[in-house]
């Protein structure tokens, strides 16, 4: 969906919230009009069983808010089982949305509004919520059966545990089914209706249009008319039970968010960088080859390209991860802009062959959208521990590019970036991205095409090297001296026979060799073009420092910096924000390339008196850091399958500050 936004500069990135009230909308059936409260941003995560819609019910807000216009961040949070065991904790699904009227970084660290939708739900989410939170809970499920599945005593909608929250009691199957009572449908089918019923009374409370989500009922049912219909009535009747109850007093309003001017559409990052695949083919002038095996979180790119064949794109869903990469190597070889899908297990099965597109030198696109581990580990849940086995994962020295997006929509240009470095240098490139990221979404600015860089190839022609004896002759690993890239030639193409497969290739003519001189020059010069890929320097975001606070360093910046990669940049970033706030200096940047690094990296590490790197791992960067450029980076590490929260970051990074002003003393 997408939305024309005509003004000018993103406003301040307050991480507060704020509110006045107004009674501007007016009472119906003689009531008197209900007060609105002004909010800058609000938190709000739905929870219920794996078949209760709420990934649905929450993408469905997600996109009426970006329609509306706000800035907004998901955190989607599923079971890796399709269909999880109903009513037990381990089976509870969530879906986080943070809007805002301003730009924000990340889904936020604790809902504002919880909606609950059993007992399960409840006690999976109740500590993550502050003092003064509002629950809204299914009444109809808290049964004493529910109760005691999930470990509770006693029913915690009347002991008094939740005083300090604002609970509503809804029962909303009961009020569901009395909505479709005339539906005609099975009382089975018709409690499904329930998330749609909450959505609607959600969609009241915080003044979300409703257009769009009747629209899409239509389309999903529109082979069931019955139920789209029966989904739109339970929708309407949400709407207005929050209209006329007298336990919801106020509703609340969201205003737009103030964004630079361009056409924007909600994105998530496996989206995002589906797009960013096909428009780097079609920049390079090149047909585009998936050759995937289907594996969480990566599935989404696989289906999106499949969609796609009108843009010249062909998709193979192989019978392995194997079968997948070795399709794509050979589309490469045929002149494809060749690209494999996988999260980290498949990325183990795909290793050999990823070495034989190293030994190749052709440009193939390693896709990992990277999850908790090691072997299957938790399929749904995120994390960025691929980074060593990216560099590393591989027999003998096998270096290949990695890049790595920051943000759902940075997944675009995260792909461009891929297919330009793998096209320019004929190599394979590693793009990292991660379940946060993949299922993720926030607002993206559309590029206008003239925006976006030309990939043009060119492929050999002809003969490329003169023989003493006067003759011409075609040399496949003949380098151009700039980018030490070989020349890239189609098969078929008469005279340009040439000798592939993964045994040293001899340098120039590319015949067999086991010279033990060529092998050094080959290993070296295939490092060597890696070392030279042109990459941006780091940018730092570093504000000038008042003197005499104790948290100046020599340059009179800041002292301490915080150095991120991939999706930890959004709670970074509110990190540091919240510090700026609060009186505190820290630097940060944020790391998009992650080999080669930026040529600066050394000298940035190098100016400040402490390094600090968060990731969700025991410490990848910060190794790659300290062996490279002997600076003393000091990790923070997250394992636990979810994202770093703000405020713990902050915490972090306070008291490094601290720390540094108090050995100054």
């Amino acid at each position: 969906m997408t939305s024309q936004v005509d003004q000018s500069a993103a406003v301040d990135g307050s991480d507060g919230e704020g509110g006045q009230e107004s009674a501007t909308r007016s009472g119906i059936s003689g009531r008197p009009a209900k007060p609105i409260r002004r909010l800058d941003r609000v938190i709000i995560r739905f929870a219920g069983d794996s078949g209760d819609g709420m990934q649905l019910t929450g993408d469905r807000f997600t996109s009426e808010t970006a329609s509306f216009g706000n800035d907004l961040s998901t955190l989607p949070n599923f079971p890796a089982e399709i269909r999880a065991p109903a009513g037990t904790l381990p089976g509870v699904s969530s879906f986080q949305l943070h809007f805002a009227d301003h730009d924000i970084l990340t889904p936020g660290d604790a809902p504002n509004v919880l909606v609950a939708m059993n007992p399960a739900a409840l006690k999976a989410n109740l500590a993550d919520l502050p003092r003064g939170a509002e629950i809204i809970v299914n009444t109809d499920e808290f049964t004493k059966r529910a109760l005691t599945k999930v470990g509770y005593a006693a029913d915690p909608l009347g002991d008094g545990s939740l005083d300090a929250y604002h609970l509503h009691r809804v029962p909303l199957t009961t009020l569901t089914l009395e909505a479709l009572k005339d539906s005609g449908l099975a009382r089975k089918d018709a409690e499904r209706a329930k998330n749609m019923f909450a959505l609607g009374l959600l969609s009241w409370m915080y003044h979300r249009p409703t257009h769009g989500t009747e629209s899409f009922l239509r389309t999903k049912f529109a082979r069931k008319p019955a139920v789209a219909e029966a989904n739109i009535t339970a929708f309407r009747a949400g709407w207005n039970f929050g209209e006329t109850t007298e336990d919801f007093a106020v509703s609340y309003e969201v205003p737009p968010a103030r964004l630079p001017a361009g056409t924007y559409r909600n994105i998530s990052g496996n989206l995002a960088l589906s797009y960013g695949l096909i428009a780097a083919a079609r920049l390079a002038g090149l047909p585009l080859f998936l050759g995937s095996y289907p594996i969480t979180p990566a599935s989404d790119i696989l289906h999106e390209l499949s969609r796609h064949k009108n843009f010249g794109v062909r998709t193979f869903q192989a019978e392995d991860e194997i079968a997948g990469i070795g399709a794509a190597l050979g589309a490469a070889f045929g002149g494809a802009l060749g690209v494999t899908t996988t999260s980290g297990p498949g990325v183990a099965l795909k290793s050999e062959t990823i070495g034989l597109a190293v030994s190749l030198e052709l440009p193939l696109l390693v896709v990992d959208i990277q999850r908790g581990g090691p072997s299957t580990g938790l399929p749904t849940k995120t994390e960025q521990a691929d980074l060593l086995q990216a560099m590393f994962g591989r027999n003998g020295e096998a270096p290949v590019p990695i890049v790595a997006p920051a943000t759902p929509a940075e997944c675009f240009d995260a792909a461009v970036e891929a297919a330009r470095i793998a096209l320019t240098y004929r190599t394979p490139v590693f793009l990292l991205s991660d379940g946060y990221l993949a299922n993720g979404s926030e607002p993206w600015r559309i590029p206008p095409v003239e925006e976006l860089p030309d990939l043009s190839v060119e492929f050999a022609a002809g003969p490329n090297h003169v023989l003493p004896d006067g003759s011409e002759a075609f040399w496949p690993y003949k380098r151009d001296p700039q980018t030490l890239a070989r020349p890239w030639a189609v098969p078929g193409t008469a005279g340009l026979e040439h000798r592939i497969g993964g045994i040293e290739k001899q340098d120039g003519t590319g015949n067999i060799s086991y010279d033990p001189a060529n092998h050094d020059f080959m290993v070296r010069i295939r490092q060597a073009k890696i070392d030279g890929i042109a990459v941006p320097d780091l940018e730092v975001d570093d504000p000038p420092t008042p003197p005499g606070n104790g948290q100046e360093g020599p340059t009179g910046r800041a002292r301490v910096l915080v150095l991120g990669w991939g999706s930890t940049y959004g709670p970074i970033a509110a990190a540091v924000r919240r510090v700026r706030a609060d009186g505190g200096h820290v630097a940060q940047a944020h790391l998009r390339n992650l080999n080669p690094f930026p040529a600066n990296l050394g000298a940035v590490l190098r100016s400040y008196e402490r390094v600090i790197v968060p990731e969700m791992n025991l410490g990848q960067l910060a190794l790659l850091l300290r062996a490279k450029y002997l600076v003393d980076a000091q990790s923070y590490n997250q394992v636990r399958g979810l994202p770093f929260k703000a405020a713990q970051l902050a915490d972090v990074l306070s008291a490094a500050i601290g720390t540094l002003e108090g050995e100054q003393r």
